[in-house]
């Protein structure tokens, strides 16, 4: 669907650049400059300067956060001008009447501009023509005889391309009356998860609200004495620090505390995987352009192997059959005997060979209980008579979706959704804890959530979207592996607020971030669904730009990785947490992959080693 748009504007009208940026500089130059004696007992005025805490603090409607480049700390802003928008990123700050501040700031790109507006004397800028590196701008005013606040910002001029800003300073006296607060007391930790660690503390008098700080890095600021820090790995240390805020300004910060997230939950029983995995589907049972691959010739560097598809005698009927390509159809396909023999010499070798049930032709809708029944007993002959580790879901186009009413993904009421969980909780109590159970839904399925529900309270929208919210839910606990198909996929909303294309890394990073850190299912914040452990999940990617739209280089492939698991390399969106132990990769497919070269192994085997 799209978006509301915002009402037209008409743009301002803009003076010749020449002439505003000489009127700007004259204007900073008349300004007396401040006495050594005078900043001496100043005080750095500006919230969140550093960007550290995302854009708390800022007005950017055109703004977002990045981790590089920076000039100091974690995080920096990335603001892009567009038609009549300057990318203006702005806050107020209290002052004194009639007194003198410093403002300064370091920025790249071209035409960056850094000032105060609202100062009852006379605003004043400053601004580079050209800042290819990090630049320091500074300009000074004096506040009126009556002003209490003042507005800083900066922006950069319309048509020249995204800039930077990092540490924001406005240096002079504080504009409250009153003291900071005192730091808060009696910090500590409970309730440690793999992802997370709750914190509460004492109140401190006088303060409004607390900033949270995460080994030395603000991280969120809150009005209560408590909160649930998320998106941590598991099995690490954190440092934990809070301070006091009031329109005065910031106390010092509390002693600190440590606490260590415990080691990841193996209830979904991660079967003997290695800590960062490579996934990939193998044609078995058809050809395509990429040609068949002998499941003996698949290199070692797959460490699960879906053999592609399982199908079903009728939609609804619930009876999967797998049918291997014949030879009329896949030139070289080896013998029965020959590929079992093969997938015991994978399993030999540590590797995972699965059954994978669906795909784009193998639409599968349990609507009765017979259906269910009647799945289980055929999953469970295929998985006997090929001596399979387990099962793979790749239901996809109409195989899910939710009834008119069935808006609680924790408690589904539709057919098709109860009766896919119940089969796979019997397959997954009759195959024990070494079972490995592993879901390629669409982007569709899972993060159009955060938007759309079902046919939603009102009924209108498309029933499949979301549909795979319950299924994943439900058995979170038995769940090996999700990984989610960040291709063929439509533009979807990230937790930014913001639509993400396929395409780059960023795509890649926000729909696995949502995953990670949960997110609200259409659109209430009151009903949100919970992260999966990190080593639970896989980004799934097309092998070549043959297998699906929505390929990516190399390049784009490590900085994904790199963004998630080290917080560097980071684009556009920034995740919310950092997971080192994220499982891996998966893609469509081994045979895509052979027909390219074997990149996206090459790639996978690069980075992870």
């Amino acid at each position: 669907m799209d978006r509301a748009r915002p009402h037209a504007r008409r743009p301002h009208a803009r003076r010749p650049l020449a002439v505003l940026l000489t009127a700007t500089a004259v204007a900073a130059a008349g300004v007396t400059a401040l006495t050594p004696a005078a900043r001496a007992a100043d005080a750095d005025l500006a919230r969140n300067g550093g960007f550290e805490a995302g854009l708390d603090g800022w007005t950017c409607p055109a703004g977002t956060t990045v981790t590089s480049p920076v000039h100091s700390g974690a995080s920096a802003l990335k603001a892009t001008p567009a038609g009549s928008d300057n990318a203006r990123c702005a806050q107020t700050v209290t002052v004194r009447p009639d007194s003198a501040y410093t403002l300064s700031g370091h920025v790249r790109g071209a035409y960056v501009y850094l000032g105060a507006s609202g100062t009852g004397t006379t605003d004043v800028s400053t601004w580079t023509q050209s800042a290819p590196d990090w630049q320091k701008l500074t300009t000074t005013f004096r506040t009126g005889p009556s002003t209490t606040s003042v507005t800083i910002y900066t922006h950069g001029w319309y048509g020249t391309g995204a800039y930077h800003a990092d540490d924001i300073t406005l240096t002079g006296p504080g504009g409250g009356t009153g003291q900071p607060p005192a730091p808060p007391t009696g910090l500590t930790a409970s309730g440690a998860t793999p992802t997370s660690v709750s914190l509460s503390w004492s109140p401190a008098a006088g303060a409004t609200s607390y900033a949270v700080h995460r080994d030395g890095a603000r991280i969120r600021t809150v009005t209560g004495t408590s909160t649930t820090v998320t998106g941590l790995s598991p099995s690490t240390a954190y440092a934990f620090q809070v301070s006091a805020l009031n329109d005065a300004g910031e106390s010092a910060r509390s002693a600190t505390v440590t606490a260590t997230t415990s080691a990841p939950d193996s209830g979904g029983g991660d079967s003997g995987l290695p800590a960062h995995a490579l996934v990939g589907y193998l044609h078995a049972s058809f050809a395509n352009g990429s040609g068949y691959t002998r499941l003996a010739d698949v290199p070692d560097s797959w460490d699960v192997i879906d053999l592609a598809f399982g199908e079903p005698t009728s939609v609804t009927s619930g009876d999967i059959r797998f049918e291997r390509c014949p030879a009329a159809e896949c030139p070289g396909v080896e013998s029965d005997a020959e590929f079992k023999a093969a997938i015991r010499a994978k399993q030999a070798a540590g590797k995972k060979v699965l059954i994978s049930i669906g795909g784009q032709n193998g639409q599968v809708r349990l609507t009765t209980t017979a259906a269910r029944d009647t799945f289980v007993s055929s999953v469970s002959e295929i998985i006997d008579e090929y001596g399979l580790d387990g099962l793979d879901i790749d239901f996809e186009g109409h195989s899910l979706s939710l009834d008119t009413g069935d808006t609680d993904f924790r408690n589904p009421k539709t057919p098709v959704i109860v009766n896919l969980v119940s089969a796979l909780k019997t397959l997954k109590a009759k195959y024990g804890d070494d079972f490995v159970l592993t879901m390629a839904p669409e982007t569709f399925f899972v993060q159009l959530g955060h938007q759309f529900y079902g046919s939603g309270p009102w009924g209108g929208q498309d029933p499949r979207a979301g549909a795979y919210l319950p299924v994943i839910h439900a058995l979170r606990d038995d769940l090996t592996l999700l990984h989610v198909q960040d291709y063929n996929s439509g533009p979807i909303m990230g937790l930014d607020g913001q639509y993400h294309s396929m395409g780059g890394a960023d795509f890649h990073v926000a729909m696995t971030d949502m995953l990670l850190i949960g997110f609200p299912v259409a659109g209430d914040a009151g009903n949100v669904f919970p992260p999966l452990r990190p080593d639970q999940v896989a980004i799934g990617m097309p092998a070549t730009v043959n297998a699906g739209n929505g390929h990516v280089p190399p390049a784009e492939v490590v900085k994904t990785l790199n963004c998630l698991t080290k917080n560097t390399d980071c684009g556009s969106y920034t995740p919310h947490g950092t997971w080192p132990s994220l499982r891996g990769l998966m893609t469509w497919s081994i045979n895509w992959d052979r027909f390219g070269g074997w990149e996206f192994r090459r790639t996978f085997d690069g980075y992870f080693g």
